[in-house]
């Protein structure tokens, strides 16, 4: 029994491994398939970010390894992964632009730049215990990752042919950035419990992304993360005034 629970412990590290392979793949399906993959490579890597905290917590498997392990993952995907995805939409949107355009879609990096100083700030930033400072790297991951998969499965429409501008892109890009390093607070999706009086911000963000999924299909994803900002700001503001 000792023995079994003893190679459960090393659960955690092994699925924060699978998240920075899936990271790995979706680089090379970035640049080698469909640009969508890439984008359902975000979302396996989501999956095992989330159960390995969960798994850790519930084993009571922490370590300064496990702790270095994580950020390293999520530096490979949703640093790197989402700044070459960008720099893919980039590069199919530059014609019109010429050589600037193409070198104006290295700005896409940005992303990957500023993803690594937020996650070395959380690492050691006491204040990121219960909530965040700052927009989480898997967020912002989450955020770009709806673009490839809206062009692909939702078709033309009004949004998703603004949205396939070579300025728009390159600006959120810019604006996400700088969202990652802001001191800008934002509350976390982790439950203590579920009581709903303690958790009311997390159930109603949680109950409405599912009404915006159903509605806008893939581009919600985006806009659930936008509502994740609005809230935040929300949240701070009552909090300011309390």
């Amino acid at each position: 029994m000792s023995e079994r629970l003893g190679i459960l412990r090393h659960l955690p590290n092994f699925l924060t491994s699978m998240n920075i392979l899936s990271g790995c793949v979706g680089i090379v399906l970035a640049f080698q398939g469909p640009l969508h993959w890439a984008s359902w490579a975000i979302f396996i890597a989501a999956v095992f970010d989330f159960f390995d905290g969960m798994s850790a917590r519930a084993l009571r498997a922490y370590s300064p390894i496990g702790k270095e392990l994580d950020s390293l993952a999520d530096m490979v995907s949703f640093g790197v992964l989402p700044s070459v995805l960008v720099f893919r939409l980039l590069q199919a949107q530059s014609g019109g632009l010429g050589e600037l355009g193409s070198w104006l879609a290295w700005g896409a990096f940005a992303v990957a730049v500023f993803s690594g100083i937020r996650l070395a700030k959380f690492n050691v930033d006491t204040r990121q215990s219960e909530s965040f400072i700052g927009l989480p790297t898997p967020a912002n991951a989450l955020f770009f990752s709806a673009f490839p998969l809206m062009f692909a499965y939702q078709g033309q429409t009004a949004l998703s042919g603004f949205l396939s501008g070579f300025w728009p892109i390159w600006g959120l890009a810019l604006v996400f950035s700088l969202l990652l390093v802001s001191e800008f607070p934002m509350f976390s999706l982790k439950f203590k419990n579920l009581s709903l009086k303690d958790n009311a911000l997390r159930f109603g963000f949680l109950a409405t992304c599912v009404v915006l999924l159903l509605f806008f299909k893939w581009i919600g994803i985006s806009i659930c993360i936008l509502l994740y900002l609005a809230l935040s700001a929300l949240d701070n503001w009552g909090r300011a005034k309390a």
